[in-house]
């Protein structure tokens, strides 16, 4: 047999391994193997929100390496606004100098290609899921500090890169990934609070005149207790069709699972009943790729007539290709 073909033969060889096991580690020869990624952020589009996708985008559309001022290794809870044709997407940047999580910014004319701009929050404590919003002409942000046991909010003083911290909203808690909405001339608070460790299963509700406060608890809370699956909101929380919808991360058996949705029926200062929605507003991992084993974010807005975009989070893995010694 001819060196050629025998060369040929090794090469289909290893290709057959390859796709049998996923990975090939052979002493110091070129391999193709699997390993876990970090949570990264990805686009999907729909013509409603019961049919949102990925397409034929190439997700992800921001990972850590993305990142260019500090050394990160993740990114995560994505939130994004469109603003002078042009959309700014704020998220939390794990900054591993001072392992903590910071808040970054990226823009995109088309809302599928990403720039990385840089970080534009960096307290002395973790932060993250920077919960931006419009509000009379000026731009807000409620980003996370559990850590401090306060929901703080932000201000906008030179959009999109300069923020200053307004005021205290709710303090004496560990509250979890905040969430508010503007509706029927109040303002909507959900917030997880459970103050155990790594159990993410209470979820309550506060209300106000004014954004600004003062915030007053719901006579029900908590309105979710118990129950990891549906109490830490999973992202920004919309009106559709005169309703509301409550994104909540499912944290059992693991953080951030998956997401499920959730149509508020009654929304009132002495009353609460939601009902979960349809399946096709569940959205999991793919168990491929960048989202292929965790999905617990998302931001969706309407962006035209029968025109739909999301960013979301996912956790996943990726291909690997080198040396194994």
């Amino acid at each position: 047999m001819s060196v050629k073909k025998i060369v040929i033969a090794v090469i289909i060889l290893l290709f057959l391994l390859i796709i049998a096991t996923n990975t090939l580690i052979i002493r110091g020869i070129p391999f193709v193997g699997k390993q876990n990624s970090n949570w990264a952020i990805g686009i999907y589009t729909g013509q409603s929100l019961f049919d949102m996708s990925p397409g034929k985008i190439k997700n992800p559309v921001l990972t850590f390496r993305d990142v260019t001022d500090i050394k990160a290794s993740f990114v995560a809870d994505p939130f994004m606004v469109y603003e002078d044709n042009k959309w700014f997407m704020f998220f939390e940047v794990w900054n591993t100098e001072t392992n903590q999580g910071d808040i970054a910014l990226a823009t995109s004319t088309d809302g599928i290609k990403w720039v990385y701009k840089k970080v534009v929050i960096d307290e002395l404590f973790h932060l993250s899921y920077p919960y931006v919003f419009k509000w009379h002409d000026e731009y807000f942000m409620i980003p996370e500090s559990a850590g401090r046991n306060s929901i703080g909010l932000y201000k906008a003083i030179n959009f999109p890169e300069q923020w200053s911290f307004e005021r205290t909203l709710l303090e004496g808690k560990s509250f979890k990934d905040s969430s508010v909405v503007h509706y029927r001339n109040k303002w909507w608070l959900f917030t997880e609070d459970s103050n155990k460790k790594d159990i993410f299963d209470t979820l309550r509700l506060y209300y106000a005149d004014n954004l600004t406060g003062p915030w007053f608890e719901h006579p029900d809370n908590p309105i979710i207790e118990g129950n990891t699956h549906i109490s830490r909101p999973g992202g920004r929380v919309i009106i559709y069709d005169d309703y509301v919808i409550r994104f909540a991360q499912d944290d059992d058996p693991i953080y951030g699972k998956s997401v499920r949705a959730f149509k508020i029926t009654d929304l009132g200062t002495t009353s609460y009943k939601e009902e979960e929605m349809d399946h096709n507003l569940f959205f999991g991992p793919s168990g491929n790729g960048w989202n292929a084993k965790r999905m617990h974010h998302i931001d969706l807005h309407p962006v035209g007539r029968n025109q739909w975009i999301a960013c979301l989070d996912g956790y996943g893995e990726e291909l690997v290709f080198g040396l194994k010694y």
